[in-house]
């Protein structure tokens, strides 16, 4: 079954925007591990408006499962995934000022880049994604970077479901073809919800880990954190 990372960006974001430590992002890590979540994700940014460096030192040690975190690699991102060593790093191309991500990597472009920082990921142990758009040749180009997996960026997937979910799935389908034809693992990600979820796995079975964050978030401010989770594993099931 496909794993799901709860991304607790948006529990950050709360925090911070009153000050203190309510409500908890350490207590939202334990709980969604607690109510079966597979992994934690996070995302923190330049700016640190969401999750705080502090926040990755202080998560690593407490949890059990999964952790991965997600960034543009920058000098001062790689020092902190370095030093602190999760198990997965995912590489995002936002700028230091984006609201949320939304755009892959040009890995024709950024290849010789994304090779050297892949490579100073792998030498520590870490293992490393990259978030792409659905675009095969762009996924060929993934590949020779040396990336254990890809992630799919999954917005324009989520627009398109409302009103054609096979049209909407369709080229997904394609990138998660050829990445599996590489050999690269296969994560993916952004505004996966539980409307069209279950969809997208069942389209495309052999995704390893989903990670989401503002749909589920939100979603338990009306179902309660514990039931939100069960909801979202139980889309993950096929059959």
């Amino acid at each position: 079954m496909t794993r799901l990372s709860v991304n607790i960006n948006k529990i950050a974001t709360l925090r911070n925007a009153r000050g203190g430590q309510i409500p908890s992002v350490l207590k939202a890590a334990i709980d969604c591990q607690h109510f079966g979540a597979q992994g934690i994700t996070v995302h923190p940014r330049p700016d640190e408006r969401h999750i705080r460096y502090s926040d990755v030192r202080e998560i690593r040690p407490i949890i059990t499962t999964e952790f991965n975190i997600e960034g543009y690699p920058s000098e001062s991102f790689m020092e902190l995934v370095l030093g602190v060593k999760p198990h997965q790093v995912t590489l995002v191309p936002d700028p230091p000022d984006a609201i949320t991500s939304n755009a892959g990597w040009d890995t024709k472009t950024n290849k010789d880049f994304l090779i050297n920082v892949i490579k100073r990921f792998k030498e520590a142990g870490i293992r490393t994604s990259i978030f792409i758009d659905d675009n095969p040749e762009l996924i060929k180009y993934a590949k020779d970077t040396g990336t254990d997996r890809v992630e799919l960026y999954t917005e324009p997937y989520a627009i398109g479901f409302g009103t054609n979910p096979e049209k909407a799935v369709e080229p997904f389908v394609k990138a998660a073809e050829t990445a599996r034809q590489l050999g690269l693992g296969l994560n993916a990600g952004h505004d996966l919800s539980l409307d069209n979820l279950n969809f997208f796995i069942a389209n495309i079975p052999w995704i390893e880990e989903v990670s989401i964050g503002h749909a589920l978030i939100a979603d338990a401010l009306y179902y309660g954190l514990e039931n939100t989770v069960q909801m979202y594993l139980r889309k993950l099931k096929i059959g």
